[in-house]
This record gives C-alpha cells, structure tokens and sequence, in this order.
C-alpha cells in the first residue's frame, strides 16, 4: 500500500523519536504518554489513530514532564472524554507532591554531598587522616547567605535556600545541585563571604541604593544610571578593565548587602524588588557600561537564583526596546516573567503595583520623601477614584480654628487638574484659594494651610480623560501658634 505516514509526538521530554519499538531503561526512569499517529493518503484528509507508547526522560526532569504529562493529558481528555481509558489529569495537589519529592532527592544528594566532602570539592589525598577529618567537620558547617545548608541540622531555612536552586532549573535536581557547587566554588574563589568589609566609592552610592520595601515586605532598591551622565564618573569607573571589575565587584558587595535584609523564614519575605531607572542612563554607544551591565545579570542569574523577586525598568528608551528585543531570544521564560518594562507615561501606575504609595519615592509618583519630617510611612493612606469626565471632590474636615492642615496627594497617571481651597463654615467668610494647575505627569504634591476658623479643606480633581483617576492622599493636622502672634508679644 503506498502511504506516507508522519508521526506527531504530543511529548518530547528527550527529543528522542520512538518507532513503535521497545527502548531499554539505561539507568532513566521510563514513563507511558499518548502519542498522534496521523496517517497521510494521497487524495484523502488526514486522520488521526492514537495509541499509547513508553517514553524515557531523565530521572531529574520532574518540571517539565509534570507539565508535559499535564498538557497530554489535559489534550487526550478534551478529545476522547471522560469515558473507559481516558487518562487523568494531573492536579495541583499531584504536581506539589512530586515537587515535594524533587526537593526530597534534592536533600539527600545535599546531605551525601557535604558529609562525604565533595560538595565543593574532594579533600586532597595527600592530606592526612586529622585534616581529612577537619576539612569534613568545615564542610559540614557550610552555609550560603547566613543559612545552614546540612538538611540534617534541621534548620528552618534550609529548605528556602534549596528551593530556590530547584526553581531556577525547573525542578532538574542534578542541574540545581551542580548550580549550587558552582555558586559555593565561585563564592570561595572570589572571597564573597568578607566582601561586606570592602570600601566602596563615595559616589556610586547615589548609583544603587536601598529605599524601602514592597507590598509584600521585600527589600527594595532601585539602580540610578542618570550619574553615568557624568563623563568623568564614567571613566572613572569604566575606563579601565581594573576599575570594570571593581564596579562588577560593587554590584555584588551590594546585592550581598541586600541580602542580609531576608530571613529565608517560611511564609517571610525572601527575594528583592529592583527598580532600574534608565531616564538619562547612557546610551548604546557606552560599549563598557552595557558590557558590565551583562556581567552583573550573568552572575545574578549564575549564583544569585530566584533572590531577584521582579526587575521593574522604567522610563524606558526606545533603543532599549531594540536591543531588548534583540536578545530576548537568549533569556529563559522564567526570567522574562521577572522582567517589567514600563514606558514613561506608565511609571507611577506600574510601581504601585508592587509598592505602596507610602513607600514609593515622589518622583516616581509615590507619596515618600526624603527627610520628611511631617509624614511617615506608618501614617495612614486613604484611596478614592475619579471617574471618567468627571470631577471628584476630597473633603478634609477642620472643626477647630488655630491648626495647620498638611496634606499629600499624587493622582496614578495625572493628566488632572487639581484646585485646592479652604472654604469656611460661616457663610459670610471667604473662601481661600490654594492652588489651581494642570497636570500632565509628574511627582506627588505636597501643601498645608493655616486654619484660623471652623471648616473645610476641598480638593476638587477635574478628570477630563477617557481613564478613571486612582488618587492616593493622607493629611494631618497640628497646633500652631500664628507667626504675627508671636511677634506681638515679643
């Protein structure tokens, strides 16, 4: 019979084919899949024959053969029903236990590991027999980012800091235990642990800094190339291959400083927040910052997995975009879920996504501001909203006179205008005019105004656009005694 038959794998976990013929173990786990069969006759449609076979996959792939077996079976029961035979799906509760098992092996291998001595490397053998014993009692003991890695210790973070190699490599157990000899061997080469103690230059300290944390209690620290600008900074830094390594080294020390804010606890925060601002960062052209730019990701996404939570990056040029698109082909998936470009009409509507407004810096849209001695972030932010071609009204009571009234507000995407007023609660009184503007995009604003009789603060914010307006505000008041009061009695 002439026929042309091609076959259509719904799984590929080894890339392997398989021909109907049986396949030995070879030391790999082996697993039954439904397979399409789809046999082409000329002048005929195609038609689909399903049958089941025996495929290998490597005993650590566990990730993605869950998944696969999920989508298999998930397709072959939306096809065939839920009659004789069919195949069932795997649920959530199926897919932790076997994540759970994975981080089971993932343990002992640990466990094998340090208490043969080969975790990171094997004792030499011209060693004698106390040294040998010393180098096993120091292998014991070791630990990454303050945490004890001998799962027999029982400590309660140990389990955090395993998970995360697993993650990073999808639940490949033997990829995550040589991911994590690798990160132990580069941090011994490289002295890591004592990197804390290192001076750091003066100036790159306005480059990287902590400022708070995110909604969920996460460090939070934003990178500032805008200083870059500064063409002697920047030869200072990257002028020579010397002064490179020294700033790649930098980039560690304070990622390592980061760090020092997790506890890895159960159920508490244990990655960070970045925010990377690219307004007047330098250019394409800037070969040597792009170059270490690349270093420092390799060596976080190499010996730091899973500890970035989310990389925001605002105000994004649109040469970035070009060169993002370039290489994003090269980027894993997981790490593109963990990359969040934003546009400069959509900074302050992002990051209070993944931060209170409270702790995001004004600029940025956020109600924080350095040196603030009137407000502080334990005080409470109120929300309201505005909807479209309309205009909303925000009403701060003052029911006694000789009190100043302070308040702050920022408005998600502005493109308002804003008027503010005291209007008394004697009718016969004037009203006071604060402040009236138009606002396309910028930082938060902050007022106050001396009350010297009953009434009210009104903010009115007129929403002339298509979007409705979250507004965010917190105001407070305090007793004051008059200026001119004072001048009278002195």
């Amino acid at each position: 019979m002439s026929a042309e038959a091609e076959r259509e794998t719904i799984s590929k976990p080894t890339g392997e084919e398989i021909e109907g013929k049986s396949l030995k173990d070879n030391g790999n786990q082996a697993k039954d899949h439904t397979y399409k069969l789809v046999l082409k006759k000329r002048g005929s449609s195609r038609k689909k024959i399903r049958y089941r076979s025996q495929q290998i996959y490597p005993k650590n792939n566990l990730e993605s053969v869950i998944l696969e077996e999920s989508r298999v079976q998930g397709e072959s029961k939306n096809q065939e029903g839920e009659g004789e035979g069919a195949v069932p799906v795997i649920t959530p509760k199926e897919m932790e236990m076997r994540k759970k098992k994975a981080l089971s092996k993932f343990k002992c291998m640990v466990e094998n590991a340090i208490v043969e001595s080969f975790l990171v490397e094997k004792p030499r053998k011209s060693l004698s027999k106390k040294d040998v014993q010393k180098v096993r009692q120091q292998q014991k003991e070791i630990s990454l980012w303050g945490v004890p890695l001998l799962p027999s210790k029982g400590h309660e973070c140990t389990d955090t800091v395993l998970l995360k190699f697993l993650v990073a490599n999808d639940f490949r157990v033997h990829d995550a235990f040589e991911m994590l000899r690798s990160t132990l061997k580069w941090r011994r080469e490289h002295k890591i642990d004592g990197i804390l103690e290192e001076e750091v230059e003066p100036d790159l300290e306005k480059v990287v800094y902590i400022n708070s944390v995110g909604k969920n209690g996460q460090p939070l620290y934003y990178n500032v190339y805008a200083a870059f600008k500064d063409k002697e900074l920047y030869d200072r830094v990257f002028g020579t291959e010397e002064s490179q390594e020294k700033y790649l080294r930098w980039r560690i020390r304070f990622l390592e400083q980061c760090i020092k804010h997790l506890s890895f606890k159960p159920g508490e925060p244990n990655s960070i927040l970045q925010v990377t601002d690219l307004r007047n960062s330098p250019g394409p052209e800037m070969k040597e910052f792009r170059s270490c730019a690349e270093k420092a990701f390799m060596h976080m996404k190499s010996y730091y997995p899973e500890i970035i939570e989310k990389t925001i990056i605002i105000n994004v040029p649109f040469w970035y975009y070009t060169s993002h698109f370039l290489t994003s082909k090269l980027i894993s998936k997981s790490t593109k879920r963990k990359l969040i470009l934003v546009r400069p009409s959509k900074v302050s509507q992002t990051l209070l996504k993944y931060i209170s407004p409270e702790n995001l810096p004004a600029e940025y849209g956020g109600l924080k501001r350095e040196n603030d001695a009137e407000f502080s972030p334990e005080d409470e932010v109120l929300e309201t909203s505005v909807r479209p071609s309309s205009t909303g009204c925000i009403k701060i009571p003052v029911p006694e006179a000789g009190v100043t009234v302070l308040w702050d507000l920022t408005v998600v995407g502005w493109d308002v205008t804003r008027k503010e007023e005291f209007v008394p609660d004697d009718e016969g009184s004037y009203r006071v005019l604060l402040a009236k503007e138009y606002r396309k995009m910028g930082e938060s604003v902050s007022n106050s105004f001396y009350i010297s009789e009953p009434g009210n603060i009104v903010i009115n914010i007129e929403n002339a656009s298509l979007k409705k307006k979250r507004v965010y505000y917190r105001y407070k008041s305090k007793p004051t005694t008059p200026a001119y009061f004072l001048n009278q009695q002195t």
